[in-house]
C-alpha cells in the first residue's frame, strides 16, 4: 500500500469514526466503498477489524441507553446468518466484490432514505439481524438494517444498541473468516496501524455527540454512501 493510499485511508477512517461515534452509524458505509476503490483486498476483513475498537468504545460510553431486548434478538439472528454471509463471499469472484459492495451500499442507502417511520418489534429485530449477518460478513457493510430499526429511537439508544450488535457480530464474522481461511492477518495489521485515526475520530465524536443534528448527519452519511457506492459500481 502506497503512502498516499494509506493517508487517504487514514483520513477516511477518522471521518467515519467521527460520524459513527456521533450518529451511531456510517463507519462501514463510508470506509467500505473507499477501501474498495483504494485497495479491494481490504474487504471485508479490514473493515470488520477496524470497527471493533470503535464499537467497544461507543458501547461503553453509551451503556446506560442500551436496548438489551432488541440487542438480544438482533444478535441471535445475526449470528445465525453469519455462515450465509461467508457463503456469499465464496460465491462472489474477487474481481466482482467491489461491484457487489457498491450495489449493496447503494441499495441499503436508498432503503434507509425511503423507509417510513415504524415502531420496531421482534420481527423487525430478527429481520435486521439476519440481513446484517449476511451483508456484514460478506462485505463489511451491515449498518443500514440496524439504522432502519432504530432510526426513530433516541440517538443514544441507537448508538449504544447498534454498537453492541456490531461488536458481537464483527467478532463472530472475523472468527469465521479466519477459521475458513478467508481472513488475512494483514487485515488486522492495517486496522492496528490505523488505530490512531480511529481514536481521533472517536474522541472528536465525544465532544459533539449531544449537539449533533441526527437527521442531518443521517442524510449526510446516506448521501455519501450513494455517491461512493456508485463510484465503486462503475469502477475502473
Amino acid at each position: 500500500m502506497s503512502t498516499a493510499t494509506l493517508v487517504a485511508l487514514a483520513l477516511t477512517v477518522a471521518v467515519a469514526a467521527f460520524v459513527q461515534g456521533s450518529s451511531g452509524l456510517g463507519f462501514a458505509l463510508i470506509v467500505a466503498p473507499v477501501a474498495g476503490i483504494l485497495s479491494p483486498g481490504l474487504l471485508p476483513g479490514f473493515v470488520l477489524a477496524a470497527m471493533i475498537p470503535l464499537n467497544l468504545y461507543v458501547a461503553w460510553r453509551e451503556r446506560a441507553s442500551l436496548d438489551l431486548r432488541g440487542a438480544g434478538w438482533i444478535t441471535a439472528a445475526r449470528l445465525a446468518a453469519t455462515p450465509g454471509g461467508l457463503a456469499l463471499l465464496w460465491l462472489i469472484p474477487d474481481r466482482s466484490l467491489g461491484l457487489f459492495v457498491g450495489v449493496a451500499t447503494v441499495l441499503a442507502a436508498v432503503v434507509s432514505l425511503a423507509a417510513p417511520a415504524f415502531a420496531p418489534g421482534r420481527v423487525a429485530y430478527l429481520g435486521a439481524g439476519a440481513v446484517t449477518g449476511l451483508t456484514e460478513t460478506a462485505t463489511g457493510v451491515g449498518g443500514p438494517p440496524l439504522a432502519l430499526v432504530y432510526q426513530h429511537r433516541p440517538p443514544a439508544e441507537l448508538r449504544s444498541t447498534v454498537a453492541v450488535c456490531f461488536l458481537v457480530g464483527e467478532l463472530a464474522s472475523l472468527a469465521l473468516l479466519f477459521a475458513t481461511g478467508e481472513g488475512h492477518p494483514a487485515d488486522l495489521g492495517w486496522a492496528l496501524a490505523l488505530l490512531p485515526a480511529i481514536a481521533v475520530g472517536a474522541w472528536a465524536s465525544r465532544l459533539v455527540r449531544h449537539r449533533m443534528n441526527a437527521s442531518r448527519m443521517r442524510l449526510f452519511v446516506l448521501g455519501f454512501a450513494l455517491v461512493s457506492g456508485l463510484v465503486l459500481m462503475l469502477g475502473p
